[in-house]
């Protein structure tokens, strides 16, 4: 048995809509039964929960461990990126993309509290995250947020915005249904992309800034993205029809669409995303309207469980 640790966790009360209530509890109660000193954080929303971690994080715990989706984990890279602090994850979301990625159990609640208690006895694992720099909706001022998965800034996030929206059904697959309602009005967009200070003027479907390997729940976007190599993988799919794009859709589960000659792949430390039509979705979540100046920070976060 490790040392006794003093550790934070962050409970999402609303992950995968209530169905995960009672992982929260069973996390807490694990830790404490080997002998840890558990902080527990349960609030009605993001913005209170932020706040008292923050003030958690004040006193530099052992790790600080999500239960939730990947809002949760972009929460957690928020708080902790470049901290040393390690980020523990215990995945009751619909997508857990993140999870996916890292190699922790995302679809077996018991599997994933074994997984990180028997992390808690070995080194966490460094990997990327994610800087961007963007004008905040709100306030009109230059705001900075981190993210651990993926940026979203084209078609899919057109689709994310309606996917929030809905409330069934209530798994992987609302990601889906809002994919094809929104096939109907499906048009290219027309983009600005700086990659690694080079300018490109494109028309596009999407445009994915990837640190893992998928998102909506394992439609592998970028399925050669490796979380600890200091580079973005940058999926661009060129204008399609709305019958070419049905095709290679059920490709993108398989990550086997990267092989179509409108599908490019670029490899990069930085990419500035501009477009008057398109908003920007980092692990999920909305940020806002373009541009948006996207960094990679190697090794920024420390990972608990990840498997190598």
């Amino acid at each position: 048995m490790s040392a006794t640790k003093r550790l934070v966790v962050a409970i999402n009360p609303s992950a995968s809509f209530g169905k995960g209530r009672d992982v929260g509890p069973a996390v807490v109660s694990a830790l404490r039964a080997l002998g840890h000193e558990v902080t527990s954080l349960q609030e009605p929303d993001f913005e209170q929960l932020t706040t008292v971690a923050r003030v958690a994080l004040e006193a530099v715990p052992d790790a600080f461990i999500v239960v939730g989706g990947d809002g949760m984990v972009n929460l957690g890279v928020n708080l902790l990126a470049g901290s040393g602090v390690p980020l523990g994850i215990v995945p009751t979301g619909t997508g857990n993309d993140m999870a996916r990625g890292l190699g922790i159990p995302h679809d077996d609640s018991s599997a994933a509290i074994g997984a990180l208690l028997r992390a808690l006895d070995s080194p966490p694992r460094a990997i990327d995250a994610g800087r961007m720099e963007y004008l905040d909706e709100g306030t009109g001022r230059l705001a900075e947020r981190r993210f651990a998965s993926a940026v979203s800034a084209g078609f899919d996030s057109v689709v994310n915005e309606r996917a929030n929206r809905m409330t069934r059904p209530q798994g992987a697959s609302r990601y889906t249904i809002a994919l094809v309602l929104e096939l109907v009005a499906l048009k290219p967009i027309a983009y600005r992309l700086v990659v690694d200070g080079v300018e490109l003027n494109t028309e596009a479907l999407l445009v994915t800034v990837g640190n893992n390997v998928s998102i909506g729940g394992g439609m592998k976007v970028t399925p050669d993205a490796v979380v600890d190599d200091g580079l973005f993988d940058v999926l661009v799919v060129r204008p399609l029809s709305r019958l070419s794009f049905i095709r290679i859709f059920p490709r993108v589960f398989k990550g086997t669409h990267v092989t179509d000659p409108r599908v490019t792949i670029h490899r990069v430390r930085s990419i500035r995303i501009e477009s008057d039509v398109a908003v920007a979705y980092a692990d999920g979540e909305r940020i806002g309207p373009l541009p948006v100046d996207i960094t990679v920070e190697p090794g920024a976060l420390l990972v608990l469980g990840a498997a190598l």
